[in-house]
């Protein structure tokens, strides 16, 4: 059997095959956030025939200070959960499993847009946004944002989705701590790797408790920042197996710090599969790639080769929302 086609159970998340739609921002959410009938459509027509087994719904603030930009789906209060329901109910229809992915854009956030000054692990500028100082966060004010990402995740289960991932890549706020560029603390919150993945510990421990033993967690990360000084595949190395240990199910693995970066000089498909190829060494639970896959073939040879457990195939099935469809075809 090929195996882009294999089923895959990770946890209580039994999948079909091995293709994942990845987040990808639409800026299709009502002005308040709220899931409109542009969201419903297009995630039902990204999964019509249920070819894409697994979709990771785009970013969703868990606060009003973490909103990156306008139109970003909101999951920051309960009334959100009725419109996510029926996001829920509109994909599991098509036969995929569907996973929110929950976020805070710390230093990354829109002033003008959230009419707040922004937030971050030290009063440093993000390298994503110029010269906007952000208040550096308290340990106290740390706890707070672990309890709204517990809210956010709470909100995600009751509006029946299959599972939660937490956001750390892309120069967002979790990121921003995983980084020693942003990240210059020097307390608890800071300095060592372990030190720069406590927030997320924290997160994970939180979210856990309130979703359940057997609820799906993911965590997106952003495994080097390919950028001098940044993080590193050594750092993510040690993160995740502290993750697994965290009880994460799946790692979405993603690479560069001021947004999604191809890495120098590559322009292969799975271009973050160096990464992930490591990753995979070092922990037992799936591991998704994504980056530049189009072909199917391709996204076969990665499987083969060991480099992934899961495959994201973003821009190709914006593209074309075909492709999936295609892709098993051409397979079978």
């Amino acid at each position: 059997m090929s195996y882009l086609l294999k089923p895959l159970q990770a946890g209580s998340l039994a999948l079909a095959n091995r293709l994942v739609m990845p987040p990808m921002a639409t800026a299709k959410a009502g002005a308040d956030g709220s899931v409109s009938q542009d969201v419903l459509d297009y995630y039902a027509e990204k999964t019509e025939g249920g070819y894409l087994p697994l979709v990771i719904i785009e970013h969703s603030f868990i606060h009003l200070t973490g909103k990156a930009s306008e139109r970003q789906l909101s999951i920051a209060d309960d009334k959100a959960i009725p419109g996510y329901k029926k996001l829920a109910d509109a994909i599991h229809r098509n036969g995929a499993k569907g996973i929110v992915q929950i976020n805070h854009a710390g230093s990354a956030a829109d002033q003008e847009v959230t009419g707040k000054a922004p937030v971050g692990p030290s009063a440093i500028a993000n390298p994503r946004k110029g010269t906007i100082i952000p208040h550096e966060l308290t340990a106290q004010e740390i706890r707070e944002l672990a309890a709204d990402f517990q809210h956010a995740a709470r909100r995600v289960k009751e509006a029946g989705f299959d599972g939660v991932e937490i956001h750390s890549a892309h120069g967002y706020l979790l990121n921003q701590f995983f980084s020693p560029l942003t990240n210059q603390r020097k307390d608890e919150y800071g300095g060592t790797v372990l030190k720069r993945i406590r927030i997320h510990l924290e997160v994970i421990a939180a979210v856990r408790e309130v979703v359940g033993k057997d609820y799906p967690i993911l965590l997106r990360l952003g495994a080097s920042d390919f950028t001098a000084g940044g993080s590193t595949i050594e750092d993510s190395i040690a993160a995740v197996q502290e993750f697994e240990k965290a009880g994460v199910d799946i790692l979405d693995i993603s690479g560069g710090f001021c947004g999604y970066t191809i890495p120098d000089g590559s322009n292969e498909q799975g271009y973050f599969s160096p990464l992930t190829a490591a990753i995979k060494k070092v922990v037992s639970i799936p591991v998704i790639l994504t980056g530049g896959i189009t072909q199917a073939q391709a996204a076969e040879e990665l499987l083969a080769e060991g480099k992934a457990d899961l495959i994201g195939v973003g821009r190709a099935v914006l593209k074309d929302s075909n492709w999936a469809q295609q892709a098993v075809n051409s397979l079978l």
